[in-house]
Protein backbone atom coordinates (compact mmCIF):
# COMPACT_ATOMS: atom_id res chain seq x y z
CA UNK A 1 0.00 0.00 0.00
CA UNK A 2 1.54 3.43 -0.45
CA UNK A 3 1.93 6.49 1.80
CA UNK A 4 1.01 9.78 0.60
CA UNK A 5 3.77 12.44 1.13
CA UNK A 6 3.26 15.65 0.62
CA UNK A 7 5.96 17.70 -1.14
CA UNK A 8 4.52 21.46 -0.58
CA UNK A 9 5.03 24.01 1.29
CA UNK A 10 2.51 25.86 3.53
CA UNK A 11 1.10 28.71 1.53
CA UNK A 12 -0.07 32.16 3.61
CA UNK A 13 0.79 35.58 4.26
CA UNK A 14 4.83 35.06 5.08
CA UNK A 15 4.90 32.93 2.00
CA UNK A 16 7.81 34.49 0.23
CA UNK A 17 7.41 35.89 -3.66
CA UNK A 18 9.94 35.78 -6.65
CA UNK A 19 12.59 37.85 -6.10
CA UNK A 20 11.67 41.66 -7.64
CA UNK A 21 7.81 40.46 -7.49
CA UNK A 22 5.47 42.42 -4.92
CA UNK A 23 4.32 40.05 -2.04
CA UNK A 24 0.56 38.65 -1.77
CA UNK A 25 -1.98 40.74 -0.01
CA UNK A 26 -4.56 38.70 1.91
CA UNK A 27 -7.78 39.84 4.00
CA UNK A 28 -11.11 39.28 4.83
CA UNK A 29 -13.82 40.09 2.18
CA UNK A 30 -16.70 39.06 4.66
CA UNK A 31 -16.68 38.40 8.48
CA UNK A 32 -19.24 36.25 10.59
CA UNK A 33 -20.00 38.90 13.01
CA UNK A 34 -21.13 41.55 9.54
CA UNK A 35 -22.67 38.74 7.18
CA UNK A 36 -22.91 35.44 9.06
CA UNK A 37 -20.52 33.73 6.78
CA UNK A 38 -16.69 33.91 6.29
CA UNK A 39 -14.90 34.84 2.55
CA UNK A 40 -11.65 36.08 1.84
CA UNK A 41 -9.87 37.92 -1.03
CA UNK A 42 -6.21 37.61 -2.09
CA UNK A 43 -3.79 39.27 -4.60
CA UNK A 44 -0.86 37.73 -5.74
CA UNK A 45 1.65 36.89 -8.40
CA UNK A 46 1.52 33.55 -9.56
CA UNK A 47 5.19 32.77 -8.63
CA UNK A 48 4.97 31.77 -4.87
CA UNK A 49 5.56 28.59 -2.80
CA UNK A 50 5.21 25.55 -4.60
CA UNK A 51 4.17 26.40 -8.46
CA UNK A 52 4.48 25.27 -11.69
CA UNK A 53 5.43 26.69 -14.42
CA UNK A 54 3.93 26.56 -18.06
CA UNK A 55 5.87 27.04 -21.28
CA UNK A 56 3.72 30.15 -21.88
CA UNK A 57 5.75 32.03 -19.02
CA UNK A 58 8.60 32.66 -21.35
CA UNK A 59 6.46 33.11 -24.33
CA UNK A 60 6.46 29.59 -25.47
CA UNK A 61 2.75 28.09 -26.32
CA UNK A 62 0.73 26.30 -23.84
CA UNK A 63 -0.93 27.80 -20.59
CA UNK A 64 -1.55 25.80 -17.39
CA UNK A 65 -4.98 24.64 -18.85
CA UNK A 66 -3.22 23.18 -21.72
CA UNK A 67 -1.10 20.38 -19.66
CA UNK A 68 -2.60 16.82 -20.06
CA UNK A 69 -2.84 15.08 -16.49
CA UNK A 70 -1.26 12.10 -17.72
CA UNK A 71 1.88 14.97 -17.73
CA UNK A 72 0.98 16.23 -14.45
CA UNK A 73 1.37 12.36 -13.23
CA UNK A 74 3.19 9.23 -13.04
CA UNK A 75 6.47 7.73 -12.72
CA UNK A 76 9.14 9.56 -11.44
CA UNK A 77 12.54 9.92 -9.17
CA UNK A 78 13.08 11.61 -5.93
CA UNK A 79 16.90 12.22 -5.92
CA UNK A 80 18.68 13.64 -2.85
CA UNK A 81 21.76 15.78 -3.97
CA UNK A 82 22.29 17.86 -0.98
CA UNK A 83 25.21 16.58 0.16
CA UNK A 84 26.86 17.40 -3.14
CA UNK A 85 25.62 20.68 -3.97
CA UNK A 86 25.65 24.14 -2.29
CA UNK A 87 25.79 27.83 -2.12
CA UNK A 88 26.20 28.96 -6.09
CA UNK A 89 26.72 25.59 -6.58
CA UNK A 90 26.34 24.32 -10.62
CA UNK A 91 24.14 21.74 -10.85
CA UNK A 92 24.72 18.94 -13.16
CA UNK A 93 23.51 15.59 -14.30
CA UNK A 94 26.03 13.44 -12.75
CA UNK A 95 24.70 14.69 -9.67
CA UNK A 96 21.14 12.89 -10.14
CA UNK A 97 22.68 9.95 -12.51
CA UNK A 98 25.35 8.51 -10.14
CA UNK A 99 22.33 8.93 -7.28
CA UNK A 100 19.93 6.44 -9.39
CA UNK A 101 18.49 5.27 -12.66
CA UNK A 102 16.80 8.17 -14.41
CA UNK A 103 14.42 7.26 -17.51
CA UNK A 104 13.48 8.71 -19.94
CA UNK A 105 10.35 10.83 -19.57
CA UNK A 106 10.40 10.49 -16.23
CA UNK A 107 9.33 12.96 -13.71
CA UNK A 108 12.38 14.48 -11.78
CA UNK A 109 12.22 15.59 -8.43
CA UNK A 110 15.95 16.73 -6.59
CA UNK A 111 16.57 17.84 -3.19
CA UNK A 112 19.12 20.45 -2.44
CA UNK A 113 18.70 20.77 0.72
CA UNK A 114 18.02 24.87 0.10
CA UNK A 115 14.44 24.19 1.60
CA UNK A 116 15.82 25.11 5.02
CA UNK A 117 16.43 28.45 4.07
CA UNK A 118 12.48 29.02 3.07
CA UNK A 119 10.05 30.67 5.43
CA UNK A 120 9.52 28.11 8.31
CA UNK A 121 12.52 26.43 8.05
CA UNK A 122 15.49 25.42 10.37
CA UNK A 123 17.48 28.18 8.86
CA UNK A 124 15.23 30.50 7.18
CA UNK A 125 17.03 33.00 5.24
CA UNK A 126 14.80 34.31 2.59
CA UNK A 127 17.72 35.95 1.31
CA UNK A 128 20.08 33.11 1.10
CA UNK A 129 17.31 31.14 -0.35
CA UNK A 130 16.39 33.37 -3.06
CA UNK A 131 19.88 35.00 -4.17
CA UNK A 132 22.51 31.91 -3.10
CA UNK A 133 20.71 28.76 -4.06
CA UNK A 134 22.46 26.06 -6.39
CA UNK A 135 21.21 25.85 -9.89
CA UNK A 136 21.73 24.29 -13.16
CA UNK A 137 23.41 25.90 -16.29
CA UNK A 138 23.59 24.69 -19.96
CA UNK A 139 24.77 20.94 -19.39
CA UNK A 140 22.03 20.43 -16.82
CA UNK A 141 19.04 22.43 -19.46
CA UNK A 142 19.86 20.56 -22.45
CA UNK A 143 19.78 16.94 -20.33
CA UNK A 144 16.51 17.80 -19.17
CA UNK A 145 15.78 18.53 -22.96
CA UNK A 146 17.30 15.55 -24.47
CA UNK A 147 15.73 12.82 -21.54
CA UNK A 148 12.62 14.43 -22.24
CA UNK A 149 11.35 14.84 -18.55
CA UNK A 150 7.67 15.07 -18.12
CA UNK A 151 8.74 18.09 -15.65
CA UNK A 152 11.28 18.74 -12.70
CA UNK A 153 10.46 20.43 -9.17
CA UNK A 154 13.25 20.97 -6.54
CA UNK A 155 13.47 23.10 -3.24
CA UNK A 156 14.61 26.39 -4.74
CA UNK A 157 13.35 29.75 -6.16
CA UNK A 158 14.52 28.92 -9.68
CA UNK A 159 15.82 25.92 -11.35
CA UNK A 160 18.37 28.43 -13.16
CA UNK A 161 21.57 29.65 -10.99
CA UNK A 162 20.81 32.33 -9.31
CA UNK A 163 23.31 34.53 -11.52
CA UNK A 164 21.97 33.28 -14.61
CA UNK A 165 18.14 35.12 -13.50
CA UNK A 166 17.64 38.84 -13.03
CA UNK A 167 19.01 38.82 -9.58
CA UNK A 168 22.45 39.78 -11.02
CA UNK A 169 21.61 42.82 -11.83
CA UNK A 170 18.99 43.50 -9.36
CA UNK A 171 21.12 42.39 -5.96
CA UNK A 172 24.79 43.93 -7.25
CA UNK A 173 26.33 43.39 -3.71
CA UNK A 174 25.51 39.65 -4.09
CA UNK A 175 26.71 39.29 -7.51
CA UNK A 176 30.02 40.86 -6.46
CA UNK A 177 29.78 38.03 -3.56
CA UNK A 178 29.51 35.81 -6.29
CA UNK A 179 32.34 36.90 -8.31
CA UNK A 180 34.97 37.07 -5.71
CA UNK A 181 33.86 33.31 -4.37
CA UNK A 182 34.52 32.22 -7.90
CA UNK A 183 36.86 34.32 -9.13
CA UNK A 184 35.48 35.34 -12.62
CA UNK A 185 32.84 37.80 -13.60
CA UNK A 186 29.34 37.31 -13.91
CA UNK A 187 29.16 37.60 -17.18
CA UNK A 188 32.42 35.40 -18.66
CA UNK A 189 30.65 32.36 -16.45
CA UNK A 190 26.72 33.22 -17.63
CA UNK A 191 26.62 34.82 -20.85
CA UNK A 192 23.66 37.15 -21.58
CA UNK A 193 22.68 35.02 -24.20
CA UNK A 194 22.00 32.07 -22.08
CA UNK A 195 19.87 33.43 -18.96
CA UNK A 196 17.54 31.70 -17.85
CA UNK A 197 18.51 28.73 -19.91
CA UNK A 198 16.99 26.17 -17.36
CA UNK A 199 13.31 27.68 -18.55
CA UNK A 200 14.26 28.08 -22.06
CA UNK A 201 15.61 25.30 -23.22
CA UNK A 202 13.19 22.77 -21.79
CA UNK A 203 10.10 24.88 -22.06
CA UNK A 204 9.58 24.46 -25.78
CA UNK A 205 9.68 21.13 -25.68
CA UNK A 206 6.97 21.35 -23.11
CA UNK A 207 9.34 20.10 -20.20
CA UNK A 208 7.89 22.43 -17.44
CA UNK A 209 8.78 22.31 -13.85
CA UNK A 210 7.71 23.20 -10.38
CA UNK A 211 9.94 25.67 -8.36
CA UNK A 212 9.66 25.71 -4.34
CA UNK A 213 9.26 21.88 -3.70
CA UNK A 214 8.96 21.41 -0.17
CA UNK A 215 7.01 19.95 2.62
CA UNK A 216 8.47 16.41 3.31
CA UNK A 217 11.04 16.47 0.60
CA UNK A 218 13.95 16.18 3.04
CA UNK A 219 12.18 12.97 4.00
CA UNK A 220 12.28 10.82 1.33
CA UNK A 221 15.65 10.50 0.45
CA UNK A 222 16.13 9.02 -3.11
CA UNK A 223 13.85 6.70 -4.28
CA UNK A 224 11.49 5.78 -7.25
CA UNK A 225 8.02 6.49 -7.08
CA UNK A 226 4.63 7.94 -8.39
CA UNK A 227 4.80 11.39 -8.51
CA UNK A 228 1.96 14.35 -9.16
CA UNK A 229 1.16 17.98 -9.56
CA UNK A 230 -1.56 19.41 -9.28
CA UNK A 231 -2.38 23.10 -10.45
CA UNK A 232 -6.01 24.32 -11.25
CA UNK A 233 -7.48 24.44 -14.53
CA UNK A 234 -6.03 27.72 -14.95
CA UNK A 235 -7.22 28.88 -18.51
CA UNK A 236 -4.69 31.66 -20.13
CA UNK A 237 -2.15 31.16 -16.89
CA UNK A 238 1.85 31.19 -16.93
CA UNK A 239 1.97 29.32 -13.74
CA UNK A 240 -0.07 28.53 -11.22
CA UNK A 241 0.25 27.81 -7.75
CA UNK A 242 0.17 23.68 -6.99
CA UNK A 243 0.29 20.52 -4.50
CA UNK A 244 2.85 17.98 -5.34
CA UNK A 245 2.12 14.60 -4.07
CA UNK A 246 4.68 11.64 -3.59
CA UNK A 247 2.59 7.71 -3.49
CA UNK A 248 5.52 6.02 -1.94
CA UNK A 249 5.53 1.82 -1.85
Amino acid sequence: MSKLVDLSHLWGLHTPPWSGYPSAKIYYWQRLQDQGVVSQMIETTLHMGTHLDAPMHLGGVGDIASIPLEQLYGDGVIVDISKDVGEFDIIKPEHITKKIKVKKGDILIYYTGWMRYYTGGSEMNEETYMCRHPGGYLEMANWIAEMEFKWTGFDCGSADHPMNTSIRNRRPDIRKQFEKKVGKSVDEMFPEEHIFCMHRIPFPKKIIHVENVGGDLDKVGTIRCKIGAFPWRFEGGEAAMCRVVAWID
